[in-house]
């Protein structure tokens, strides 16, 4: 099973920005869709956004579209989020996951591994 492993977090001021990166070594990591979750205090995990194997589709939750790149780069076996215009209500763990298929998917079943975490905060 692929362990993904993010990086990048940090504390940001508000409409700054972060790239965070994720790193999922293994032979498999072409073949499957990524994707990122969030979960900010007292809250459930939350879709960011996905891509799929060959970064030919992705998806963005609303209240990041416009704001959030994902992207993916198969040799590097590494997939990244770009945040611009960063918000207070950005501040969460991300959360970098492995698809169990090629498409990505929007919800946490679609996903087979999951990383640790990294914290964002970004202050008013």
């Amino acid at each position: 099973q692929v362990q993904p492993v993010e990086s990048g977090g940090g504390l940001v001021q508000a409409g700054g920005s972060l790239r965070l990166s994720c790193v999922a070594s293994g032979p498999t990591f072409g073949f499957y869709g990524m994707g990122w979750f969030r979960q900010a205090p007292g809250k459930g995990r939350e879709f960011v956004a996905d891509i799929s194997w060959n970064s030919g589709s992705t998806h963005y939750a609303d209240d990041v579209k416009g704001r959030f790149t994902i992207s993916r780069d198969n040799a590097k076996k590494t997939a990244y989020l770009q945040m611009n215009s960063l918000k207070p209500e950005d501040t969460a763990v991300y959360y970098c996951a492995v698809g169990r298929w090629p498409n990505g998917g929007r919800e946490s079943s679609d996903f087979a591994s999951w990383g640790q975490g990294t914290q964002v905060t970004v202050s008013s």
